[in-house]
């Protein structure tokens, strides 16, 4: 039988990408601290400083976090799918709550300097990421997390789910680069054209949001590496098709 069976190993080259990934996501983490440590005067909350908290945030939470938040499916790939469940809705929760405190701090840096808001691209792709982040959380939770919603609405919605899961990846990433640009030209707008070292270490900073993009991309997007359903839950799913398809006592609605 196959009770005593090791479960099956992952697919050829899914774990090197996974590992690739995280060294990534290390990576631009520590690059964003290296950029506000030595170049931006470092993070505090109650200083001219608190803007700092910001791309911090927004680096760790809305890139980082969701990122790993996605390829939940794809790293535990034989685990209870409910628990599997619970962990990415739990990260991606972890990556909203960030969130919030970076644009918190970035609100009151503006009110405490006389800095108008909401009035930049970066901004207002930033809004958006966020705001339609958070819808997205609380449709997948209601939809996936709580009992209530019915077989056949969860397999409608679950392609849109995924579908916008990665298309706001995508926004956020695109959005931390506006940010990138826009802090460069605010703070170093003169000397940033002759290659000074924070101008260099602030692209660098942005081509590992792109690499990690893709990389993480690339994991999702890979049919061969989609996590396969496990036996319990192909004969559930049969149980409720049998159930919603098929021949409904009297005789249809």
């Amino acid at each position: 039988g196959m009770d005593g069976a090791p479960p099956p190993a992952s697919p050829a080259g899914l774990s090197a990408y996974v590992a690739v990934s995280q060294a990534l996501g290390l990576a631009l983490l520590a690059a964003t601290g290296a950029w506000l440590g030595r170049y931006r005067g470092g993070v505090a909350w109650d200083s001219p400083l608190q803007f700092n908290v910001h791309p911090l945030c927004m680096v760790l939470g809305m890139v980082f976090l969701q990122g790993d938040a996605l390829l939940v499916y794809r790293v535990f790939r034989h685990e209870a799918k409910r628990s599997t469940k619970a962990l990415h809705a739990l990260l991606h929760g972890l990556a909203l709550v960030i969130a919030l405190v970076g644009i918190v701090a970035v609100f009151e840096s503006h009110r405490s300097k006389g800095i108008p808001d909401m009035y930049s691209l970066h901004s207002w792709c930033g809004m958006a990421a966020f705001v339609l982040y958070l819808l997205q959380w609380l449709l997948g939770c209601g939809f996936f997390l709580f009992p209530g919603a019915s077989f056949s609405l969860r397999g409608r919605y679950k392609s849109q789910h995924v579908f916008f899961g990665i298309a706001l990846f995508a926004l956020s990433i695109a959005t931390c680069l506006l940010g990138i640009t826009e802090m460069l030209l605010f703070n170093i707008r003169d000397s940033y054209s002759h290659f000074v070292p924070e101008g260099v270490l602030a692209n660098t900073l942005g081509v590992l949001l792109v690499a990690f993009g893709l990389v993480v991309g690339y994991v999702l997007t890979r049919d061969d590496w989609k996590r396969p359903p496990l036996a319990e839950e192909l004969a559930l799913s049969m149980d409720f098709k049998t159930l919603t398809e098929g021949d409904s006592p009297g005789g249809g609605s």
